[in-house]
Protein backbone atom coordinates (compact mmCIF):
# COMPACT_ATOMS: atom_id res chain seq x y z
CA UNK A 1 0.00 0.00 0.00
CA UNK A 2 1.33 3.56 -1.10
CA UNK A 3 0.20 6.82 -0.85
CA UNK A 4 0.34 9.84 -3.65
CA UNK A 5 0.45 13.20 -2.31
CA UNK A 6 -1.95 14.80 -4.75
CA UNK A 7 -2.80 18.99 -5.29
CA UNK A 8 -5.95 19.56 -6.62
CA UNK A 9 -7.54 23.50 -7.93
CA UNK A 10 -11.22 23.96 -6.95
CA UNK A 11 -12.87 26.61 -8.86
CA UNK A 12 -16.01 28.38 -8.15
CA UNK A 13 -18.77 29.20 -10.18
CA UNK A 14 -18.49 32.68 -9.79
CA UNK A 15 -16.65 35.13 -7.79
CA UNK A 16 -19.77 34.86 -5.37
CA UNK A 17 -19.22 32.18 -3.83
CA UNK A 18 -17.72 32.16 -0.33
CA UNK A 19 -14.14 29.97 -0.78
CA UNK A 20 -13.95 29.78 3.13
CA UNK A 21 -17.60 27.99 3.33
CA UNK A 22 -15.98 25.33 0.64
CA UNK A 23 -12.73 24.95 3.02
CA UNK A 24 -14.76 23.82 5.37
CA UNK A 25 -16.51 21.91 3.19
CA UNK A 26 -13.96 19.34 1.83
CA UNK A 27 -13.12 17.32 4.69
CA UNK A 28 -17.11 16.49 5.23
CA UNK A 29 -17.31 15.06 1.47
CA UNK A 30 -13.83 13.12 1.28
CA UNK A 31 -14.06 9.31 0.43
CA UNK A 32 -12.22 6.99 2.75
CA UNK A 33 -8.27 6.95 2.44
CA UNK A 34 -7.94 10.32 1.25
CA UNK A 35 -6.67 13.13 4.13
CA UNK A 36 -6.29 16.92 3.66
CA UNK A 37 -3.18 17.92 4.10
CA UNK A 38 -2.99 22.21 3.64
CA UNK A 39 -5.58 24.96 1.72
CA UNK A 40 -4.75 27.63 -0.03
CA UNK A 41 -6.76 30.44 -1.49
CA UNK A 42 -5.27 31.72 -4.59
CA UNK A 43 -6.11 34.04 -7.63
CA UNK A 44 -7.05 32.74 -11.26
CA UNK A 45 -7.63 35.85 -12.99
CA UNK A 46 -10.33 39.07 -13.36
CA UNK A 47 -10.70 38.83 -9.44
CA UNK A 48 -11.71 35.26 -9.67
CA UNK A 49 -10.42 33.22 -6.77
CA UNK A 50 -9.90 29.22 -6.68
CA UNK A 51 -9.06 26.76 -3.32
CA UNK A 52 -5.82 24.47 -3.97
CA UNK A 53 -5.94 21.76 -1.87
CA UNK A 54 -3.51 19.07 -1.05
CA UNK A 55 -4.55 15.37 0.21
CA UNK A 56 -2.75 12.83 0.94
CA UNK A 57 -4.21 9.26 -0.84
CA UNK A 58 -4.35 5.85 -0.20
CA UNK A 59 -3.59 4.09 -3.66
CA UNK A 60 -4.59 0.89 -2.74
CA UNK A 61 -7.94 2.22 -3.48
CA UNK A 62 -8.41 1.53 -7.64
CA UNK A 63 -10.89 4.55 -8.21
CA UNK A 64 -9.59 6.52 -5.40
CA UNK A 65 -8.96 9.67 -7.79
CA UNK A 66 -12.19 9.88 -9.30
CA UNK A 67 -14.36 9.15 -5.97
CA UNK A 68 -12.24 12.26 -4.91
CA UNK A 69 -12.89 14.28 -8.02
CA UNK A 70 -16.43 13.56 -7.56
CA UNK A 71 -17.08 14.29 -3.73
CA UNK A 72 -14.59 17.63 -4.09
CA UNK A 73 -17.42 18.57 -7.29
CA UNK A 74 -20.16 17.97 -5.29
CA UNK A 75 -19.46 20.82 -3.09
CA UNK A 76 -22.12 23.26 -3.99
CA UNK A 77 -20.68 26.27 -6.14
CA UNK A 78 -17.92 24.37 -7.21
CA UNK A 79 -17.90 24.28 -11.24
CA UNK A 80 -14.37 22.40 -11.97
CA UNK A 81 -11.69 20.44 -10.08
CA UNK A 82 -8.45 19.92 -11.81
CA UNK A 83 -5.46 17.90 -10.31
CA UNK A 84 -2.02 20.36 -10.61
CA UNK A 85 0.79 17.83 -8.96
CA UNK A 86 0.79 14.13 -8.11
CA UNK A 87 3.58 12.77 -6.34
CA UNK A 88 3.98 9.20 -5.23
CA UNK A 89 5.37 7.64 -1.89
Amino acid sequence: MGQIVSSYDILPESTDIDLNTVIETIPKVLPEGVKLLETKIQPVAFGLMKVNAGFAIDDSIDTIGTDLENALTSIPGIQNVECVSSTNY
